[in-house]
């Protein structure tokens, strides 16, 4: 299990990396003169068509799971996708984006509340601790300090992305359903597309697309290209990779580790924009570090027995193997 919990870690931490590489990608195209909703609805749709054929190949023709799964595969789009990207980009138009985001990352918090609340087993104070240190240094690293706006319909809107953000955490770890991972998270993405595509049909998220260059490390670069790369790096890869490690890992300490994809972000600004994290940016990095630290230290500290299987590693088999070798 030590090797598993292993290749858990190390899945998280490239979804992570991969998740990082999205605001770099779709800030680019937003200034190219795309509209967050647009980049967003194009992400999510054509990584869903990217995904179709290696998520249904996954099942090899157990079409009966697939129709047993159907609900978590409804949540996890509808939740974890469409709703979690509708109210955070929603909250954006009222709060500034670095409380927005803050808010929005409270959702493995929210994740260790309800499982409080389900199970009546209070969570180990190492976990409440760094959950809070985790939080701390997620404030830090986004600069929320800054943040003036408090507007409570954006607040409320915030919040409700960080629901959908526990549900990806919960979804993403729950094996009583039997779908592959690479199945989850294919046709999860595809719910979650034709939620959007709604939502822009009936006006909730304004769709603008140009065919103009982007700007990447001061290169312009092919509108094609940019918007393959947010696809297949910043959403395949990052979503597969997610599923697979957090069911490897389990929902609590994959969750906080999802802190890292800030840190991801500010470092591949530096690699490729030459833009150098803030003195306070680099403490909130370490405070990150640390919450998840104690976070997974109070997992360990529990009895095995009063480890909830969704919020702590996995102790049964996991049927994987229909998942393609690759994250």
């Amino acid at each position: 299990m030590t090797d598993r919990r292993g290749l858990g870690l190390l899945l998280c931490l490239a979804a992570a990396g991969a998740f990082g590489f999205s605001g770099i990608f779709a800030s680019s195209l937003i200034a190219s003169g795309w509209s967050p909703g647009a980049v967003t609805t194009a992400r999510i749709g054509l990584a869903a068509l990217v995904m179709l054929v290696p998520s249904l190949l996954a099942l090899r023709g157990r079409w009966s799971t697939l129709w047993a799964g159907r609900w978590q595969v409804l949540l996890f789009g509808t939740f974890a996708v469409a709703i979690c990207q509708l109210a955070y980009f929603s909250a954006v138009q009222r709060i500034p984006p670095a409380l927005a985001l803050l808010i929005e990352f409270l959702g493995p918090v929210l994740l260790v509340g309800w499982t409080w609340a389900r199970t009546r087993r209070s969570p180990a104070a190492l976990t409440l601790v760094g959950a809070g240190v985790a939080v701390l240094g997620l404030g830090l690293v986004s600069g929320v300090g800054q943040a003036e706006g408090l507007d409570p319909v954006g607040i409320g809107l915030a919040l409700v992305s960080a629901v959908g953000n526990a549900v990806y955490w919960a979804s993403a770890a729950s094996t009583t359903h039997g779908l592959p991972p690479v199945t989850l998270a294919g046709l999860g993405l595809a719910v979650g597309a034709v939620l959007l595509l709604v939502a822009g049909g009936v006006g909730l998220l304004p769709m603008t697309v140009v065919a103009a260059p982007t700007m990447l490390a001061g290169v312009e670069v092919p509108v094609a290209v940019t918007l393959g790369l947010l696809v297949l790096v910043a959403t395949v890869a990052a979503y597969v990779l997610g599923v697979t490690g957090v069911r490897m890992l389990g929902a609590t300490v994959s969750s906080f580790l999802g802190y890292s994809e800030p840190l991801f972000g500010l470092l591949w600004m530096g690699v490729l924009l030459a833009i150098v994290p803030s003195p306070v940016q680099w403490v909130g990095a370490a405070a990150i570090l640390a919450g998840v630290v104690l976070v997974r230290a109070g997992e360990l500290r529990r009895p095995r027995a009063e480890r909830d299987p969704v919020t702590a590693p996995l102790e049964l088999p996991i049927v994987v193997p229909e998942m393609p070798a690759r994250e």
